[in-house]
């Protein structure tokens, strides 16, 4: 149980194997820029929703809010994820009432959350040649939303979609830092996602990439709501809260934002797995702590099974904090993907 270090202080040791990160980097690039790499086209559009950090971003809400406003629009919708620390091995579609482990975490809070059919695989043509067999139709209006596809290069698309956050902008390549790909990737981007809070601090950022010629930017505002899974949300004043994710500290800021003070707080590392002996290390946290009840992600709340729930509340709620993205000027967006999408 330990947080991430901050995009600040990178791993110093680390730092003399980033030039071969990024010679590597470049040498990928460099084929799918020059076409010797292999590009597979699926018969539907793809736009796809990704980032230049390896988590944290929060891209899973954002994929969710997308999903909505094309369904809006008049789309039919699925996501094509990888599934990330899955125990299932082949392309198939989520199941809401299947294990999270066998799916992966974020897909089955995608199946669960976005109100789409959604399909994991570690090829993602592979997933969307699954969805185009399952959902024939003589409607033309599909779309395959690709989650976390920045880095995906295999898998054509019709438009990036990028989230972008102030720790990006301050943040080194890995391995001594969490960026997949330097901030110059973002050229490959047909559209720029920031929050609403950090939008004035990122504009110098966009303006140094981008020159003259930046895409859109799209601002999105994000908020927390406060679910019961077990007891009532008003039942708690100081709940122990946890979490599994990859940036836990911008958890547990917004719950604090959200007048949410917990009495401790708990991180585990990135798509953790909970067992049996987390949940009784927990509760000796809350005894400790005099916490009266938990809050946790949605996507930590899809890996606990009823046991787990119950001998939680032992202690008090168990609560979700649920994460919201609105778009500001969706129905400029939803133009503008309509647009690529139609091209």
């Amino acid at each position: 149980m330990s947080m991430r270090r901050s995009a600040a202080w990178p791993r110093m040791f680390l730092l003399p194997l980033v030039p071969l990160y990024r010679a590597g980097l470049a040498w990928k690039n460099r084929g799918f820029n020059t076409g010797h790499s292999e590009i597979k086209h699926l018969q539907w559009p793809v736009v796809s929703v990704g980032s230049l950090s390896a988590g944290g971003a929060g891209k899973t809400p954002v994929v969710m809010a997308l999903a909505r406003l094309l369904s809006d629009a008049g789309y039919n919708v699925d996501i094509l994820t990888r599934g990330y620390g899955r125990t299932g091995t082949e392309v198939e579609q989520v199941d809401t009432f299947g294990d999270a482990a066998h799916f992966g975490d974020e897909a089955m809070l995608l199946a669960k959350e976005s109100g789409v059919p959604v399909f994991v695989g570690a090829e993602r043509y592979g997933a969307g040649l699954l969805a185009e067999r399952v959902f024939v139709s003589a409607d033309e209006k599909h779309v395959h939303l690709l989650d976390d596809g920045f880095q995906h290069r295999r898998l054509a698309r019709s438009m990036d979609v990028v989230l972008l956050t102030q720790q990006d902008a301050h943040d080194w390549l890995l391995p001594a830092g969490n960026l997949r790909e330097p901030l110059s990737s973002l050229r490959r981007a047909g559209a720029v996602m920031v929050r609403v809070e950090e939008a004035e601090a990122l504009r110098p950022v966009l303006k140094r990439v981008f020159g003259d010629s930046t895409p859109p930017v799209w601002v999105v505002r994000r908020s927390i709501h406060l679910r019961a899974v077990a007891g009532e949300v008003e039942g708690t004043s100081h709940p122990l809260a946890f979490c599994g994710i990859a940036r836990p500290e911008d958890f547990f800021a917004m719950l604090r934002a959200n007048s949410t003070l917990p009495a401790a707080t708990v991180a585990f590392h990135d798509h953790y797995a909970y067992a049996e002996h987390d949940v009784e290390s927990l509760l000796q946290k809350a005894a400790a702590t005099g916490a009266d009840g938990w809050v946790m992600t949605a996507k930590d709340a899809v890996k606990l099974t009823p046991k787990m729930v119950d001998r939680l509340q032992q202690t008090g709620p168990v609560v979700v904090a649920e994460l919201d993205v609105v778009f500001e000027n969706e129905a400029e967006i939803r133009r503008y993907i309509s647009t690529n999408l139609s091209s």
